[in-house]
């Protein structure tokens, strides 16, 4: 009989995109182990050193380690640099900081980092992402790092001989720890990645750029009232702005950030607290900013940032008190990327290595982002890319397939730039900055715009200029109108009752149905084809074959689409519906759209509908219940549930 690994318990933890899971899981053996894969993950990895901080060739790779504020986040993250050093590799310990701070650091070096963290999880979730060379672990790869740590065999050798490490995560306390590895002080650590973003927004916006495009947009609207400066004497952003932290990692670095550039700042929840007291550190969630809004409103604030746990989500309150859509603000940081770049290619006209033939620079964005987006991304000059969700999966295809896209972002908050100014990384706080910039000094109101920010009066009734810096509601009125639901999560069976996911039962389904709409699905003698003769290579679930003696409900599947009559398949699926198949399957239709796919992170199907109108999101909504209806009914009743936001 073979033995059964003593972490099998722990696969579950090993995700799509990281290590994430219970509490109880993270055992100090497994940790221990885990780090002992890391040591051999990290001595493996070519050196390639950087001179960004010391100046001077390391003789063994570098690894930056770094944790959350969670409760036991710097426990494991101690286990984990103790063990790396102990093993001949060079150890930096951050401490508490951002994600997105981590991988700054990661890059001053060898591009290695650890991060302890569960993002914006629950409280009792723990989790651990890491770099290496710059670049996220593909799934195959974290994979391999559990087939690693489950054929380990820890030994009196590899276990640390100082006290249990990880007995704080027990009382849910945080105790000064005494380091074995190099830890910077926490002022340098903030102050120099502070100083890397006042580089790249003094790049972009330079003292003497900022009066003459000043000056230029005055020129554009003379005959309307003249702004004041975006500049205050103390050379900041004269705007007000506040920030909720949800109690996460961002806490200890917003504030002296936003604090260098603008002039007011208010802080909420900025003190890093594990038990997260005013709920999940997820942004996202449904009236999860509620405070925020209402503090925005009260102080007639320009704008209010959420940041998620450990900072790579953003979420941002216009100056009314309204949260930005995802969909929108990716569309809007998009355009900072685009119109910045330009900016960035006029200084390097010199310059022969330039590249001035890309006219239409790629954006990247994940199936669950609205129909509008592609025609709004185009209009910009970008080439719109649908993705698979997922950041790391954004970060991935940034550095493979997409090198020359200049921006990337999914609905959940993550947005990446990669216009060589900083890090491909989604930094929450430094695409905030981004945008506040823009709004201050490049933005253009398009014409579609421009009629609606030509106003005399605020959204309070007082008099306002309307030149730069805008408002963010001047940029956003014009926007489509969205109505959709939320992400909704429905658990997958346990057990699948035939060969087939519900997914390639919806795939069929509806390349069936297009086909059958279109005419391409029908004999001469008008006899349609069955799904199993259309599409024998795509599925080999015993639904879809008509010799099945079992009528059961899912051998009742090919009963029902075969008696679709053509009518019937051009009103569930029109014949300007665009399907895509990247990622689950997502159904483009004129007024509208929706996606159902597997999540990566849970064992349950994500869905998201969206239309114009409450009235168009209700169509396609019923599209998809008719479409589950011919194969799941169970699945059918709970997606026509679900409610809108």
């Amino acid at each position: 009989m073979q033995n059964k690994s003593p972490f099998a318990a722990q696969k579950a933890l090993f995700r799509a995109y990281d290590i994430r899971g219970a509490r109880r899981y993270f055992t100090q053996a497994f940790v221990q182990a885990l780090a002992q894969a890391f040591t051999q993950l990290y001595t493996t990895q070519r050196h390639n050193p950087k001179d960004y901080i010391q100046g001077q060739t390391q003789s063994s790779p570098t690894v930056v380690v770094g944790y959350d504020v969670r409760h036991g986040s710097d426990c494991i993250a101690q286990t984990i640099a103790d063990i790396l050093q102990a093993s001949g590799l060079k150890v930096i310990h951050l401490g508490l900081v951002t994600t997105p701070m981590a991988a700054f650091w990661a890059q001053q070096y060898d591009g290695h980092g650890i991060m302890v963290t569960a993002s914006h999880s629950a409280k009792d979730t723990l989790g651990i992402k890491w770099l290496v060379h710059n670049a996220s672990p593909s799934h195959a790869q974290i994979q391999a790092l559990y087939q690693q740590v489950a054929n380990s065999q820890l030994s009196a050798n590899n276990k640390l001989s100082a006290n249990n490490k990880l007995s704080a995560m027990a009382d849910n306390t945080h105790k000064d720890k005494v380091s074995t590895s190099p830890c910077l002080p926490a002022d340098t650590i903030a102050s120099i990645y502070i100083e890397a973003i006042a580089q790249v927004i003094h790049a972009i916006h330079p003292a003497d750029k900022r009066v003459s495009d000043h000056n230029r947009n005055k020129d554009s609207f003379l005959r309307h009232t003249v702004s004041q400066p975006a500049l205050n004497l103390d050379n900041k952003l004269d705007l007000t702005l506040v920030i909720d932290c949800l109690s996460g990692a961002t806490s200890n670095i917003a504030k002296p950030l936003f604090e260098r550039f603008c002039q007011r700042v208010i802080m909420l929840n900025d003190c890093p607290d594990g038990s997260f007291p005013t709920g999940n550190p997820d942004p996202t969630e449904p009236n999860r900013l509620a405070e925020l809004q209402q503090t925005v409103i009260v102080n007639r604030a320009d704008m209010g940032l959420a940041f998620d746990g450990d900072g790579d989500r953003l979420m941002i309150v216009d100056n009314s008190g309204k949260v930005v859509t995802p969909d929108h603000l990716l569309y809007l940081l998009a355009q900072v990327a685009i119109t910045e770049r330009h900016s960035k290619l006029d200084t390097t006209a010199n310059d022969e290595t330039s590249d001035h033939t890309a006219t239409a620079p790629p954006v990247l964005f994940d199936v669950k982002c609205s129909h509008h987006l592609a025609k709004l991304l185009a209009a910009l000059g970008a080439k719109p890319v649908i993705t698979q969700t997922g950041s790391s999966l954004l970060r991935q295809h940034l550095q493979t397939d997409h090198k020359q896209a200049i921006f990337a972002g999914e609905l959940s908050g993550h947005f990446i730039f990669n216009d060589g100014y900083f890090i491909v990384y989604d930094d929450a706080m430094y695409a905030g900055l981004r945008l506040l910039y823009w709004l201050a000094f490049t933005a253009v109101p398009t014409d579609a715009q421009t009629e609606k920010i030509m106003l005399t009066t605020d959204l309070w009734g007082e008099l306002r200029s309307v030149l730069p810096p805008y408002a963010l509601t001047d940029i956003t009125r014009s926007l489509p109108t969205l109505v959709s639901t939320a992400d909704h999560y429905l658990p997958l069976p346990a057990k699948q009752v035939c060969q087939a996911s519900l997914l390639e039962h919806l795939t069929v389904c509806c390349c069936y149905l297009q086909d059958l709409a279109s005419g391409h699905g029908a004999n001469t003698d008008n006899t349609k084809l069955s799904p199993v003769d259309l599409f024998k290579n795509l599925t080999l679930c015993s639904c879809f074959n008509n010799s099945a003696n079992t009528r059961t409900e899912t051998h009742l599947a090919v009963h029902n689409i075969c008696n679709i009559s053509i009518e019937q398949a051009q009103q569930l699926m029109p014949l300007d519906t665009q399907i895509s198949l990247i990622d689950g399957v997502r159904l483009d239709f004129a007024n509208g759209f929706g996606v159902l796919r597997e999540s990566n992170t849970s064992h349950s199907l994500t869905v998201r509908f969206a239309g114009d109108s409450m009235k168009d999101l209700q169509a396609v909504q019923a599209r998809f219940v008719a479409l589950c209806e011919l194969f799941d009914t169970h699945l059918a009743e709970q997606i026509a549930a679900i409610e809108p936001e």
